[in-house]
């Protein structure tokens, strides 16, 4: 009998991981999209729950690009725009 060893993320418990660092990336992940969605419902109130939970998403797995973006390099979200095929 093989044992296998799965991480779980603590914020979303149906996603199991073989990794505990990618488990823990995905939880900070999770976490900076539920900050996200809050202050975008804050600032954008007519904002639905499912709108504001996609969005924080969205910037959360691209927070690289916004980063970028937010330190004077504007065009970085161009990526964003137009990805690359592959």
């Amino acid at each position: 009998m093989a044992v296998e060893v799965v991480y779980r993320s603590s914020r979303d418990l149906e996603r199991l991981f073989m990794d505990k660092a990618e488990a823990d990336r995905h939880d900070k992940m999770l976490e900076l999209a539920e900050l996200l969605a809050e202050v975008l419902q804050k600032a954008v109130p007519s904002l639905n729950e499912q709108q504001v939970e996609e969005a924080g998403i969205y910037m959360a797995k691209n927070r690289d690009v916004f980063a970028k973006a937010f330190k004077s390099q504007p065009d970085a979200l161009s990526e964003l725009l137009n990805p690359a095929t592959e």
